[in-house]
């Protein structure tokens, strides 16, 4: 087959640049598009990121010589990933859903709309039906899909395989979230060297409500939270990639010991068999060393789509207690993004 066109909204900010990096050479999808703010556009994408590229490696050739668009919905591509900051991005993805584009949006506006997915491929595949709704409403067959908060991502990949084999009644954690994850360019260094910062506005709300989302079901017509109790405390910490959490758990059934849940991660594996490219091979990792997973060592596992697990030992006041990490620009941001166009391409939402 051909590749599919698609379009980057937000193209030169870090999130986008990463969405270059991940979409250069993918096998199923070419970018043909690239669009910013009006400051950037009708420069290369070269001119417009010059001195602002913070991806490792250079700028892709082919991405670089493209001029850069504003974001209105007249782009040559069928798909358009947005990297577009929340002050505008809700306006500017409605507008392309109505126009007929298929937006796949790491934004946070429309993550919690009754109609749009909330999507983590290997736990709630099924709230994609969640589309028909929307396609009743975009009269020309546009939809939007979102990935979740970055924080979010790692937390619902463990919790998930947790859920169906125990069930869940409580979970509490602390995240310890990497600087990138405040964008570029970020928290100041005064303020984050030989520091940590107990707050990130907004951080602990978004992970307390969309892991009960994605946790949740999906009826034909509405979104049923699942009923979990999360409390969530949120921190910035000198990192720059990698976003660590510390979680707490209490189980509706008890398993036998640690070892049961080991295996129940290590069997998680529910996209195998599609063979969609940035699928991570082993969705959940355990390692079993009493220091890890740390940042610097494992956030790159899987390239940056895994989510690493450790630590697990019982816990005083609820279950089972153990860490987890996850890349929070590759599979809590761009890279999710990505596979979730591959999920929906293999199930027949995005046309050739």
């Amino acid at each position: 087959m051909g590749k599919i066109k698609v379009g980057i909204l937000g193209a030169t900010g870090v999130v986008g640049q990463r969405f270059v990096q991940l979409l250069s050479n993918h096998p199923w999808f070419e970018i043909t598009e690239v669009a910013a703010s009006e400051r950037s556009a009708k420069q290369t994408y070269k001119e417009a990121v010059s001195g602002r590229w913070k991806i490792e490696g250079e700028i892709p050739e082919a991405v670089g010589k493209l001029e850069v668009k504003e974001c209105v919905p007249n782009l040559d591509c069928k798909v358009v990933f947005s990297a577009l900051d929340a002050s505008v991005a809700g306006q500017i993805e409605e507008e392309f859903a109505e126009e007929g584009y298929i937006v796949i949006s790491n934004a946070r506006n429309h993550r919690m709309d009754p109609d749009v997915p909330l999507l983590v491929p290997e736990v709630n595949p099924e709230h994609i039906e969640v589309i028909t709704l929307q396609r009743k409403k975009w009269s020309k067959g546009g939809y939007i899909v979102t990935n979740p908060n970055c924080s979010t991502i790692g937390l619902v990949m463990a919790l998930a395989p947790l859920k169906e084999a125990f069930g869940l009644k409580r979970v509490i954690l602390t995240t310890l979230q990497a600087l990138s994850g405040a964008g570029y360019p970020g928290v100041a260094s005064l303020d984050i060297l030989d520091n940590v910062i107990p707050f990130i506005s907004g951080e602990e709300e978004k992970i307390e409500t969309e892991s009960l989302k994605i946790l949740g079901e999906f009826d034909g017509n509405n979104f049923i939270p699942a009923e979990i109790k999360v409390s969530a405390s949120c921190t910035r910490v000198n990192v720059r990639d990698g976003h660590l959490e510390s979680v707490s758990v209490e189980l509706e059934k008890k398993p036998k010991d640690p070892e049961e849940i080991i295996k129940v991660w290590e069997s998680f594996n529910p996209l195998k068999e599609l063979g969609l490219p940035s699928a991570p091979k082993r969705p959940i990792i355990y390692r079993s060393e009493p220091d890890r997973p740390q940042p610097l060592k494992d956030r790159d596992v899987e390239r940056g789509m895994a989510c690493v697990v450790g630590r697990l030992r019982p816990c005083k006041v609820l279950d089972f207690k153990f860490f987890l990490l996850s890349h929070n620009t590759i599979r809590g941001a761009a890279g999710a993004a990505v596979l979730n166009a591959e999920y929906l391409f293999k199930r027949g939402y995005i046309p050739i």
